[in-house]
Formats: C-alpha cells, sequence, structure tokens
C-alpha cells in the first residue's frame, strides 16, 4: 500500500448553484476510498478565466489525506465531476464542477493526463488565495514558499465570501 500523502484540490464551480456545487464535491471527497478530508479552505467570488460572458465562480481548496496514487485520484475527481453534471464541451468554458490536483505531496508528475504541481498554480490567485486559508507556510516541491507565489501573483478580481453566503 501507498504511503498516504497530502493532496491539495482545486474546487471551482460556476453553474447550477456553484456554492451547492462545491459544497457537495466537498463532502464526496471526503467520502473517496482511502482518503480523508484534513481540511477546506474559505470561499471565493472569482472572475472567469476564458471565454466572455460567464457568471462568476466559487473556488476554495480542500486538502485531502490519501493513499490513492495521483493517477487513481485524478480518475476519482473526475468521476465527481461527472455525476455533478460537467461537460468538457469548451476550454476554460463554463461548468458545474472543476476538481484539479494542485499538490500531491513532493511528487513532481508530468505526465499526459496530469501535470503536478499543477502548471498554472503560480498565476492564480483564486488558487493561492484558499490555498494559504489551510497551508499559509506552504513550500511547494522544488522549495518555492506560498507566500512568494502570493507575493508575485495579482490580487484582484477575487472576493472572499463570509460564512453565510
Amino acid at each position: 500500500m501507498r504511503e498516504p500523502a497530502a493532496a491539495f484540490i482545486g474546487i471551482g464551480s460556476n453553474l447550477e448553484q456553484p456554492l451547492t456545487q462545491v459544497r457537495t464535491a466537498v463532502s464526496t471527497l471526503g467520502a473517496l476510498p482511502e482518503t480523508r478530508l484534513d481540511g477546506v479552505s474559505a470561499w471565493y467570488r472569482s472572475k472567469p478565466v476564458g471565454p466572455v460572458g460567464q457568471p462568476d465562480y466559487i473556488n476554495g481548496v480542500a486538502r485531502i489525506i490519501t493513499t490513492l496514487s495521483p493517477l487513481g485520484l485524478l480518475a476519482e475527481l473526475q468521476t465527481i465531476e461527472d455525476r455533478q453534471g460537467r461537460r468538457r464541451q469548451l476550454k476554460w468554458g463554463p461548468r458545474t464542477l472543476d476538481l484539479d490536483i494542485l499538490l500531491y505531496g513532493d511528487c513532481l508528475l508530468n505526465e499526459e493526463t496530469l501535470t503536478v504541481p499543477h502548471p498554472r498554480l503560480a498565476e492564480r490567485n483564486f488558487v493561492l488565495l484558499p490555498l494559504a486559508d489551510i497551508a499559509p507556510d506552504l513550500v511547494l516541491p522544488g522549495g518555492t514558499p506560498l507566500s512568494s507565489l502570493l507575493a508575485n501573483c495579482p490580487s484582484g478580481g477575487i472576493v472572499r465570501l463570509s460564512d453565510g453566503e
């Protein structure tokens, strides 16, 4: 059996009651085999990346502890997306649910279907800010502190939601 690893999962939605979608995804993450939920960030409203005219996104990050392999975890995440109505039609288009493996322990992986750390992690405040909520002292594989990425990433276009939203 594989050693447990901490994995950080980016969670986003901008269709069909986005806040409900992301909260449902968190519950489902906690029920994955060989996995336990270990933390969830605050939720943030952010402007979409990609085609114009989309609704704003709700984004957050969950930390899980898992013995699933990175590719096994990816398969589970895609199943969750599919169950919640995800349709892969337009790159960076609107979606009911988007689940991305941002980090998986100290893993550096560059496969056709999965790159870890996530290749656009450093340029996305809607991932970095929630990641800092649950792992403020995080150092990425390769030695870059999360705080350095945050300092170099534009902070505009994102709003932290209050607990009641």
